[in-house]
């Protein structure tokens, strides 16, 4: 077993060599994708390239994954650029207020991690993610055909300029994406964990030298400045760190939902634990440098995690690899990544994104649940048509709405008398107990939802109805209360009015099975006097029992 702490833990004499490897693997694939992705934001090559360093080397030492890879997303890539965007930042300020988002992220995840949150719909974080995704591809296919299309422009207008350009298409620039996205797509059927972006942009940039195919219209990377990454806080405003606030929400929330789910369902296939807020404070501590060293915001990554775990690497040490080639070549080979060419670039961001759009998951969702589904396809579609900050708005209304559609219905169950319904009733009386034979008259009914605004006229009418089409003479009520997680004024003003419904008819209330904390809220509101409380269903029945005989 191996003695190793931090981002060591796991490595052993047996595998120390294939974890390097990985490294090396995941050097290669890191490289070009934090590339494509930094000009996905917006900013520089070596935004992408300082995201690798400082911010991954930290985050080893406080993760507790030992495989979740932590840097620049497609999602947070587009997030960033299209926020910044609408907020009009242009110009050397664009990269400084993208390192502040980042610092602001960074803290939103140190705050969740205290407070343990960490909360995201499946729903709404599939139509985001496909949202963002289709509209990098929409700059990632300008890109390819080597045409020229409004950066800061909302999609429906890019897309619009794109497909108005398609006769300006450069045939070289066509040619070699092509060929880039069969390289890719081929690859990755004959070996799977090879590092083929790398071997895409190698080809590329060779076939520019030696074709000239930059004086034929093929745009390159061009410059990129050496030197490592060096400490700066960014000199923003007050108004301009509180402006981005809602976007570092955003990107906060993303990657806490991705992140986590990443996280647990590679430690539970490789049986180890994590800990997830330990996990939430990695990242903030990761996104916190990323935006003190000139980077952008960073999260989990999906594919180069699945590369890793393909790999069979089961420890953090490849990313420590990759911080030292990415280092290495920051101080002596940034020359030679001048010459890479803008379509093949492209091509492996689009490669890269194309699963990212979420269609098979929404078809799922709609088999599973067609409102969620119905959630995540207006996230989709708002991310387009609205924005990024917009559609996930939109997604929240949209969740918030369905939840209490479904919890302003509540199912309410009888669990006694067992017998004795009169035909046609098992649409009022929706369950049975196997509780037998209960006291004569004697109802229990039961549901399963917090009693508050949006459903207590409804329960309140629903045991109303059910006392009304009781099949014998009801002479006590009994609200089974274990599925109730809450009550609010509303709900408790209901269900008061049900007691004084019972009581002018000579009816007694009683309660049974309610939580510790909701008793107390049943007290607060005064809806325990003159009622009784059971610990049991069983203990209800039985003393309601002795209470009627000793009556007769």
């Amino acid at each position: 077993m191996s003695r190793w702490r931090g981002p060591l833990r796991g490595v052993t004499r047996e595998n120390i060599g294939r974890e390097m490897l990985a490294g090396v693997t995941l050097l290669a694939i890191a490289i070009p994708l934090n590339i494509g992705y930094a000009q996905t934001a917006g900013l520089p090559a070596t935004a992408g390239l300082y995201a690798l360093v400082f911010p991954a080397i930290a985050y080893t030492f406080v993760v507790s994954s030992r495989q979740v890879v932590v840097s620049p997303d497609a999602a947070a890539a587009a997030l960033v650029f299209s926020s910044l965007t609408a907020l009009g930042v242009a110009g050397e300020n664009f990269a400084v207020m993208a390192a502040a988002q980042a610092i602001l992220s960074g803290a939103m995840f140190i705050a969740a991690s205290l407070l343990k949150l960490g909360f995201l719909s499946k729903p709404i974080l599939i139509g985001f993610v496909g949202g963002l995704a289709l509209d990098i591809l929409v700059s990632q296919t300008a890109k390819m055909l080597g045409i020229s299309v409004a950066r800061g422009g909302e999609f429906v207008e890019k897309t619009g300029e794109l497909l108005g350009s398609l006769a300006e298409v450069n045939p070289w620039s066509l040619g070699m994406s092509v060929l880039a996205i069969a390289i890719l797509l081929g690859g990755r059927r004959l070996a799977p964990i090879a590092p083929w972006a790398l071997v895409v942009l190698v080809l590329g940039s060779l076939a520019t030298w030696w074709l000239n195919l930059e004086s034929r219209g093929v745009a390159v990377l061009g410059e990129v400045t050496a030197g490592p990454p060096t400490f700066a806080v960014p000199h923003i405003s007050v108004a301009e760190w509180l402006s981005l606030i809602p976007s570092a929400l955003a990107l906060t929330m993303v990657t806490i939902a991705e992140g986590l789910l990443v996280s647990r369902s590679y430690a539970e296939k490789n049986v180890y634990r994590t800990k997830p807020n330990r996990d939430l404070f990695a990242f903030g501590t990761a996104n916190v440098l990323a935006g003190l060293f000139s980077s952008f915001a960073v999260g989990s990554s999906t594919s180069r995690t699945a590369a890793m775990d393909a790999a069979s690497s089961r420890t953090q040490l490849p990313t420590l690899v990759t911080a030292v080639g990415a280092l290495l070549l920051l101080l002596f080979g940034t020359s030679i990544l001048a010459t890479i060419p803008a379509p093949a670039i492209g091509a492996v961001v689009a490669v890269a994104v194309v699963r990212l759009l979420g269609l098979g998951e929404l078809k799922a969702l709609w088999a599973q649940s067609r409102s969620e589904c119905l959630v995540g396809a207006s996230c989709f579609v708002g991310v387009l048509v609205l924005g990024p900050l917009g559609g996930l708005g939109l997604a929240f209304v949209l969740s918030l709405v369905n939840l209490a559609r479904r919890a302003a219905h509540p199912r309410i169950d009888l669990l006694g008398p067992a017998d004795g319904s009169p035909e046609g009733a098992e649409t009022v009386f929706a369950a049975r107990s196997d509780l037998g034979e209960t006291a004569p008259g004697v109802v229990i009914l039961r549901f399963a939802a917090p009693v508050f605004f949006a459903n207590g006229v409804e329960i309140a009418e629903g045991v109303k109805d059910r006392v009304r089409l009781a099949p014998v003479e009801v002479s006590a009520v009994v609200l089974d209360l274990e599925g109730v997680s809450d009550i609010d004024v509303t709900g408790a003003e209901a269900l008061a009015g049900v007691r004084e419904w019972l009581e002018r008819r000579g009816l007694s209330l009683s309660y049974s099975r309610a939580r510790s904390e909701l008793r107390g809220r049943l007290a607060h509101f005064g809806l325990t006097e003159r009622t009784a409380m059971f610990a049991t269903n069983r203990e209800a029945v039985d003393t309601l029992r002795t209470d009627t005989e000793c009556a007769g």
